[in-house]
């Protein structure tokens, strides 16, 4: 995978300024959902059900807890005293003188007393002597319209200045639900209601007052033991019963209402999974219990919100810049929509509230800016592909063209230093001959000259650099390099003199002859890649290798050969068929080259005969002399050879010949 952003100036200035603007204006899309996704259609929908889904799956599992108990109005009890609303006050008058004897820590009463009834004063009579610390359920229009009318509202007020000087006081009992009717969170507590029912019994609520962060519910150990204890009011009104259920009383926190079918129930964040809903007075227990227990976890802070927002869209942008296989990228997409489903799973186990923790938000944050992002780098790849083919398609072969169109950052648009073989060509005598015909029958000569040259290049995957007049310049190794590109050059170094060969026997009647095709060939470091500027580039070669390919060719000329390759390419072709062609310095330059000539054409017991005979120059001069002399006499017509000899006669004491 390769980064689409090598150069990002050169990407911003090719997307544009409307392009760069609608992207910039998804990518701000991004972040605010990111950041707000609680609170948008659907999408709060799903993250409310995710919340759920992960603080079901890490809420603890605890034994019974043996702080609280619930003593209840079950629908037997409406059947055994007859009424149904509002709840028979001697049964709770009764059950409260025997709960008050228990020893309870304190006793809360999730039952509004908004209305008369014939046992008000037995119940006034029960609370004036109560001992234990007792919170009668307080609530008012204001908060709680839906289910308190204005006559209700009166009569509870009355009620509650009736106790003033008992040891009864008012709690409050709201409790709140989410737009889909969950009670996930602690309620906000206005500051003109009593304190929260399970505040108020726990004395002092300290560090609770301002808490609305979510309700820890807990799951059983064992669902035949719940995690609050409950038994029917009935075993507590009466005195027979209620003696031998003293135990489950004794210092525990006592919550008395109802738990009656369709009356007063609420779905939890674990309703969506186990199907249950929970009573309001289990509710105020669970609320308790996280009191009693002081967990408060901790909150994410608006900051920290903006932070991930932010890097969300950040990483979304850059998964989208990255170019490679599908196969390749889907594991990094994968691994970072995991990240986003398993980090606030892991917060939610380790003590974060990540209830408004936008993890769908993310997710989605994530695709609009990978989208959007990557829409405007698509738009500017398919720009640069045209590029390319535009570019390439005249000088690279078709598979080699066809990678870089697929993977344009493999035609580097800036200089790099490669390894690669070149090739040099000249048609001897052309100039020449362009003075002596019309300029028409050049034009058509040349370019049909050319394109013999061209083929070979591409045929044998090559790059063609660019024409210089009848001379073509062409390499290997760039922009995309193979491991045989050794072997390729060299066979269409030989084709390209070939070519020449068959170029220069098919003129048409009256051109003077024409010359043969000289050709070098060398491998050596280049830098390579586009250069000019913003108008006008060219993909070319630089640096000495391609000067020493041209002194190659034009050594051609005085040594009497076709095809002259440096050592160095020889060696990297992979071919047995180079000839050693001696030892030579080439024109403006001093350091020596060994030089070869491709010769398919001889036996290989002859081209191991002329390689012993080099070879034996350094250890035997004389006899190696002698030896090729002896075997040029016998191939008279090898002009080559001849000038090896020659060379070899009159060259330096190191062997080496100092080319004109």
């Amino acid at each position: 995978m390769k980064s689409f952003l090598a150069q990002p100036d050169k990407l911003l200035r090719n997307i544009g300024t409307v392009r760069l603007a609608g992207t910039l204006l998804f990518v701000l899309l991004g972040v605010l959902v990111a950041r707000y996704s609680w609170y948008l259609p659907l999408v709060g929908q799903a993250e409310r059900a995710f919340y759920d889904l992960r603080m079901t799956a890490t809420a603890p599992h605890v034994e019974q807890d043996d702080r609280i108990v619930m003593i209840v109005y079950t629908d037997d009890t409406l059947i055994e005293t007859k009424k149904r609303s509002p709840l028979d006050r001697a049964t709770l008058a009764r059950a409260l003188a025997n709960i008050d004897a228990m020893g309870a820590k304190a006793i809360g009463i999730d039952i509004l007393i908004d209305q008369p009834q014939d046992e008000d004063q037995q119940l006034l009579s029960a609370f004036a002597a109560m001992k234990t610390p007792t919170f009668l359920a307080y609530a008012d229009i204001a908060t709680n319209a839906g289910n308190i009318e204005y006559r209700q509202q009166q009569f509870l007020d009355g009620f509650m200045r009736r106790l003033k000087g008992t040891g009864v006081k008012a709690a409050s009992i709201r409790l709140e639900v989410d737009g889909d009717g969950v009670a996930r969170s602690w309620p906000v507590q206005p500051a003109h209601l009593p304190p929260l029912l399970a505040l108020a019994m726990a004395e002092n609520g300290g560090g609770f007052q301002d808490y609305t962060g979510s309700i820890r519910y807990r799951l059983p150990l064992s669902q035949d033991r719940p995690v609050i204890a409950s038994f029917p009011i009935d075993l507590f009104a009466n005195p027979d019963t209620a003696a031998a259920f003293a135990d489950q009383v004794r210092g525990r926190h006592v919550l008395i209402g109802g738990d009656i079918v369709d009356l007063d129930q609420f779905e939890t964040p674990m309703t969506a999974i186990t199907g249950e809903r929970m009573i309001g007075l289990e509710v105020h227990a669970n609320i308790l219990a996280q009191y009693l227990d002081g967990y408060r976890p901790n909150q994410t802070s608006p900051w920290a919100l903006w932070t991930a927002a932010i890097l969300v869209a950040v990483a979304g942008i850059l998964t989208s810049l990255i170019e490679g296989k599908n196969w390749k990228i889907a594991p990094l997409i994968l691994v970072q929509l995991a990240f986003f489903i398993a980090l606030p799973f892991y917060l939610q186990a380790h003590g974060t509230d990540t209830q408004f923790l936008p993890g769908s938000g993310w997710a989605l944050g994530w695709f609009i800016a990978y989208v959007s992002a990557g829409s405007a780098a698509r738009a500017v790849g398919s720009e640069q592909r045209k590029f390319a083919q535009a570019a390439l398609g005249k000088y690279l072969p078709r598979d080699i063209a066809q990678e870089i169109l697929e993977d344009p950052d493999r035609l580097a648009l800036h200089g790099e230093k490669r390894n690669i073989f070149v090739v040099f060509t000249d048609l001897e005598g052309f100039t020449k001959l362009s003075h002596a015909i019309p300029p028409e029958m050049v034009a058509s000569l040349l370019n049909r000259y050319l394109d013999m040259l061209s083929d070979v290049v591409l045929e044998y995957g090559g790059t063609i650099d660019k024409f210089v007049g009848d001379a073509v310049v062409a390499f290997w190794g760039a922009p995309i390099s193979r491991s045989d590109d050794g072997e390729r050059a060299a066979r269409a170094a030989y084709a390209m003199w070939q070519a020449g060969e068959a170029f220069r026997q098919d003129i048409p009647e009256g051109v003077p002859p024409i010359g043969r095709t000289r050709v070098g060939l060398h491998y050596g470091e280049a830098i390579v890649g586009n250069f000019g500027g913003e108008g006008r580039i060219q993909y070319t070669a630089l640096g000495d290798s391609m000067n020493t390919a041209a002194r190659l060719e034009a050594a051609n000329k005085q040594l009497g050969s076709c095809v002259i390759a440096s050592r160095e390419a020889a060696e990297r072709s992979g071919l047995d068929w180079w000839r050693p062609m001696g030892r030579v310095v080439l024109r403006g330059r001093a350091t020596p080259v060994d030089i070869f000539e491709p010769r398919p054409d001889l036996d290989t017991s002859d081209l191991h005969h002329i390689r012993d005979m080099v070879n034996q120059l350094s250890t035997n001069r004389g006899s190696a002399v002698a030896a090729l002399s002896a075997y040029a006499g016998r191939h008279s017509n090898d002009a080559a050879l001849a000038n090896l000899l020659y060379r070899l006669e009159n060259g330096g004491a190191g062997g080496e010949y100092v080319l004109d």
